[in-house]
């Protein structure tokens, strides 16, 4: 077992230089520069002025140059600093990284906390009116456009009825609030970011779940486990249900690029001050050192969860266990 963990932690070394090739490829294949934003919008700046930035950042020198200066850097733990405020990359990541890491664990645990009593009470009521509807909300949940009904979110519950703020991780007077203010008004902040983010994987795991279980209950270990007399919350809940958790396990791993990469989305919408947000800025700006580090730093926190999902697969199913012998 230890040597199958292992093998998978080595996988993960090149395949994120790969996603860091690829993104670093892609982001000088994009039009603009970085210098751009500081000699266009500024009139009194001159073609020397420009070529002297050029030179300051590296961007003279040839791409697969830059690149492995940039590898030599990020081995040390070293992104280097932003074009815009000449801050370190890595500290202005770490204050970002928090909220981004708080909205997305609260979605993913949103997620699993609704999904499986849905999925689960709709694979045993079959075809009545409860799973009726689950079906309907799964093909709401899959072909609402999640922009829209964030926009819509935000209308409804924050601009119409006031009930949620629509932007921001706290309020204006969060620091002189009581702990237990401070909780309540981050929990509000959190509220639409969280539901919005988790709708369209709470639909599809829901439904995964019940196709799941459908299959498991009809085996011949269910049967017999019932013609023994089993209660029949036990033999959902603690035979039929852990079979199903084996393919939902590997789910994780497809959720979680969706949530991180969602990230972006979500929490420039929401002015929500995470890594999605900062990332977001950096592109607008080509702000290179900051664009590699958000993507890595995303990339390898994929990377962390698949592994993750890796482990709890070869917890819940045996036959991993016995091959990783």
């Amino acid at each position: 077992m230890p040597a199958y963990f292992a093998k998978r932690l080595l996988f993960l070394v090149p395949l994120l230089v790969g996603i860091t090739l690829v993104t670093f490829g892609v982001m000088q294949l994009a039009p603009g520069k970085p210098t751009d934003m500081v000699t266009d919008m500024n009139v009194k700046a001159s073609a020397e002025a420009k070529e002297r930035l050029i030179k300051l950042y590296g961007l003279d020198k040839p791409w697969h140059v830059q690149y492995w200066d940039w590898l030599k850097r990020f081995a040390r733990l070293d992104f280097g600093r932003s074009f815009r405020d000449d801050r370190p990359v890595l500290r202005k990541i770490g204050e970002r990284l928090p909220a981004t890491l708080l909205l997305n664990v609260s979605s993913l645990l949103l997620i699993f906390l609704i999904a499986l009593p849905i999925g689960i009470l709709s694979a045993v009521k079959q075809d009545s009116l409860w799973d009726k509807s689950l079906t309907v909300f799964v093909f709401i949940g899959f072909s609402v456009p999640t922009i829209w009904l964030a926009l819509l979110a935000m209308i409804t519950f924050g601009l119409k009825l006031g009930w949620l703020p629509i932007s921001g991780l706290r309020s204006l007077t969060y620091d002189e609030m009581s702990l237990g203010a401070q909780c309540l008004d981050l929990a509000r902040h959190l509220a639409l970011p969280v539901l919005v983010s988790a709708f369209t994987g709470l639909a599809g795991l829901s439904r995964y779940v019940r196709n799941g279980l459908l299959e498991v209950i009809r085996q011949d270990y269910i049967r017999t486990a019932r013609a023994k007399g089993l209660p029949e919350n036990r033999v959902i809940l603690k035979h039929a249900l852990r079979n199903t958790l084996i393919p939902v396990v590997t789910l994780v791993g497809l959720l979680l690029p969706d949530l991180i990469g969602g990230s972006f989305i979500f929490e420039t919408i929401f002015a929500y001050p995470g890594m999605g947000r900062l990332g977001f800025d950096a592109i607008m700006a080509r702000d290179y050192p900051v664009i590699m580090g958000v993507g890595t730093i995303a990339a390898l926190l994929t990377l962390v969860g698949n592994f993750l999902a890796d482990v709890a697969y070869a917890y819940v199913d045996p036959r991993i266990r016995y091959q990783g012998k």
